[in-house]
């Protein structure tokens, strides 16, 4: 391996050491209380190194949540391929999504970072430098399954699609972001598993067609 290899892998190594810091410290702290200071501390660097490689700590977060996109993505990847369509879909989709909370930190990271980037319209904002090919994909998907609910004749024919999404992305963020403020250990309890299902299934109920049986809109009910 010549000089520039190497010196190319170890920038590549140290770029991966700051965002594994950074992505650490917004699990245990909150992003809003992570500083590039902290995170130059924890990987072992001068703050001025870090700044060599990300100009602010929204390009660096930037970059963290892309990666957890992608990541999530991954998983709807997986969950696309069972051909589950409609209130099926959602279903399982929302229990999944549930009951991998507790693990599956790369949730909190997306919630929590594009709260950080973009307060106003957090999960949801596509515009501007911060747009995510990614986020686009889980708002597509998402959107796409409600559209099935609707040809279902479950959901409200005037249900605008895209308005219900963002609605549910962020709710879902807001309850990540109660969920996320508890210790690590203790978000998997059922109690939590509780609070995001009774909180969903009022939404759906809200989306439903006029007259329809509230059993078929029972998220814990997936036959």
């Amino acid at each position: 391996m010549g000089i520039s290899e190497r010196r190319e892998r170890e920038k590549n190594q140290r770029r991966k050491a700051i965002l594994n810091c950074a992505r650490e410290l917004v699990l245990s702290q909150g992003v809003e209380h992570v500083s590039m200071e902290n995170i130059a501390e924890k990987a072992e660097l001068s703050k001025a190194t870090v700044y060599l490689y990300y100009s602010s700590k929204e390009e660096l977060f930037n970059e963290i949540c892309e990666e957890a996109a992608r990541l999530f993505c991954e998983r709807l990847k997986k969950f696309s391929e069972t051909g589950l369509k409609g209130m099926a879909a959602l279903k399982v989709l929302w229990r999944d999504y549930a009951e991998l909370f507790g693990g599956f930190n790369e949730m909190i990271i997306i919630f929590q970072v594009r709260n950080y980037l973009d307060s106003w319209m957090p999960i949801v904002s596509m515009e501007g430098k911060n747009k995510s090919i990614y986020v686009e994909i889980i708002i597509s998907s998402i959107k796409n399954i409600i559209d099935e609910c609707k040809e279902e004749g479950i959901f409200a024919n005037d249900l605008d699609s895209t308005v219900a999404t963002r609605l549910l992305l962020s709710i879902f963020s807001k309850i990540i972001e109660h969920a996320s403020n508890l210790p690590e250990e203790t978000r998997g309890l059922p109690a939590v598993y509780d609070e995001m299902i009774n909180t969903f299934q009022i939404i759906i109920r809200g989306f439903a067609r006029e007259g329809i049986q509230h059993s078929l809109l029972d998220i814990r009910n997936f036959n």
